[in-house]
């Protein structure tokens, strides 16, 4: 019997134009047919777990919001993670890390173990490194178990946003090598 792989898939950005989104979705695709032919994806967007911005004085007076709830959930009935860091000021989007910051007073393992494939792009030539470091220097303090990180420098001279891949072929192979490791790991 083959046990599907369930992959959840989303970018750290709330723009309906998220190029880190459409790079999250390209390396969905990429690994269900190369990788892990048995993944089941899924994919959310941060737009669906809107809430206050996180203080300690509204979780006392009102608790932790249910989309901070859903979004921890969606993290445990996965397996494995595919994450496209949108980087903003060289660090993670507001969006992001207000949810982040509310799954955190769940618990502060948010990630739950999971392991995961972590990448980032933008219009520049740093495709998204600083925040990627970021999210790298602190994966194992929020439960990440970070099996691969891909920047992607330059999106539009590098992506063909038509049709939805990598133009560069040795960012296609270090993309498709990253996403590798979650077939190391699969149960």
């Amino acid at each position: 019997m083959n046990i599907p792989h369930k992959v959840l898939a989303f970018a750290a950005s709330n723009s309906r134009n998220s190029i880190n989104k459409m790079l999250v979705l390209h390396a969905s695709t990429r690994l269900k047919e190369k990788v892990l032919l048995n993944a089941e994806l899924s994919t959310i967007d941060l737009n669906d777990y809107v809430m206050p911005i996180y203080s300690i004085d509204l979780e006392r007076d009102s608790g932790i919001p249910e989309e901070a709830k859903a979004f921890y959930k969606a993290i445990g009935d996965a397996d494995s993670l595919l994450i496209s860091y949108a980087e903003h000021n060289g660090h993670y989007s507001v969006a992001f890390k207000n949810i982040f910051d509310w799954c955190s007073r769940i618990d502060m393992k948010i990630f739950q173990n999971k392991p995961m494939v972590i990448m980032a792009t933008s219009p520049g030539p740093g495709g998204g490194a600083r925040v990627l470091k970021a999210a790298n220097e602190s994966a194992a303090t929020f439960g990440a178990d970070v099996l691969g990180s891909v920047a992607i420098p330059s999106f539009y001279k590098n992506f063909d946003v038509d049709k939805g891949e990598i133009l560069d072929a040795a960012l296609a192979q270090e993309l498709n090598a990253q996403l590798f490791k979650l077939k190391l790991v699969k149960g």
